[in-house]
């Protein structure tokens, strides 16, 4: 599994729109869709730290680790 995003949790616990935090976010929808999805590859501390700021948050609190089940 790996990492898995909890951005859409957030919002909707504040009642965010994609566009509403999009905006706060100088991001365009689709890159914060992309980034909601877990599409994208990587994060910029710099929007991981607004992100926090805008949701008064941990990054915990928008990101979790699930362990890969071991295959043999």
């Amino acid at each position: 599994m790996g990492i898995i995003i909890r951005l859409d949790r957030l919002m909707a616990d504040r009642k965010m729109s994609v566009n509403e935090l999009a905006a706060k976010l100088e991001m365009t929808n689709v890159n914060l869709s992309n980034l909601k999805t877990g599409k994208m590859k990587g994060i910029r501390f710099e929007t991981m730290n607004n992100i926090c700021r805008i949701f008064d948050c941990q990054p915990g609190d928008i990101f979790e680790y699930v362990r890969d089940e071991d295959v043999e």
